[in-house]
């Protein structure tokens, strides 16, 4: 078995249809141009409220991601 090195950042995905789907954008989005994602964990949720509504979500999520050699 290898030694791995990670490294986590953060980031807040948005959605007017959940929290699943706000993590999910925040994850395609930083996949992009971050490789070797493996893990992430929920740091915070937040939502807007319109006309006694929720209308939006925000997820913040830490990710972490293995370094290459």
């Amino acid at each position: 078995m290898n030694d791995h090195i990670y490294k986590k950042i953060e980031l807040t995905g948005s959605s007017t249809a959940g929290m699943q789907e706000a993590i999910e954008n925040a994850i395609s989005k930083a996949s992009q141009t971050i490789h070797h994602m493996r893990w992430f964990e929920v740091v915070e949720t937040r939502g807007h409220i319109e006309d006694g509504k929720v209308a939006h979500w925000q997820v913040t999520i830490k990710v972490g991601f293995s370094l290459s050699e």
